[in-house]
């Protein structure tokens, strides 16, 4: 499955709705003091209804992410009958929240599944938050090609001088 970032699609929801936090110096979370970036990511391929989302977790001052957060929202028997052919454990995987295995992580990741699991995913609103930017982003992968092409930025026309003319 394609994931592709929220921002990709909706850059100026993105902007806004991002969420960040950030940890004082002294915390007792096992991160250095920062700001912490979870920018989302979604399944891009057509049809899919995997109701997940990744959280690429990133610092203004480093790199590349930090770690990368897989989780499903709905119950494991949702991700079993998905699954269609894997079995519980799989099914609680998808669920998450975990490490994404494929992802690049630093040695910060297992502190920053900790603050997604102990601080974002206790946070209703932000859970509904992530909710609704899925549905967002599936209606815009979901909807036909032609509809897709006409939503797409366009560049300006250049305005013609009597120069140009």
């Amino acid at each position: 499955m394609p994931y592709v970032h929220f921002h990709e699609y909706f850059r100026e929801i993105a902007e806004r709705e991002t969420r960040s936090i950030t940890v004082p110096p002294g915390a007792d979370l096992g991160l250095p003091a920062g700001e912490y970036g979870f920018l989302e990511m979604y399944c891009d391929e057509p049809g899919c209804d995997c109701r997940r989302v990744f959280f690429c977790v990133v610092r203004p001052d480093h790199q590349g992410p930090e770690a990368v957060v897989a989780w499903g929202w709905e119950d494991v028997d949702f991700y079993a009958n998905w699954l269609k052919y894997g079995d519980a454990a799989d099914a609680a995987e998808l669920k998450g929240p975990v490490l994404n295995l494929g992802s690049p992580a630093t040695q910060l990741a297992p502190a920053l599944l900790e603050l997604v699991r102990n601080v974002l995913l206790t946070d209703p609103e932000y859970v509904e938050r992530i909710k609704r930017h899925y549905r967002m982003f599936r209606d815009r992968v979901d909807q036909p090609r032609a509809a897709r092409r006409s939503r797409r930025p366009t560049k300006p026309k250049k305005r013609q001088t009597k120069k140009d003319r």
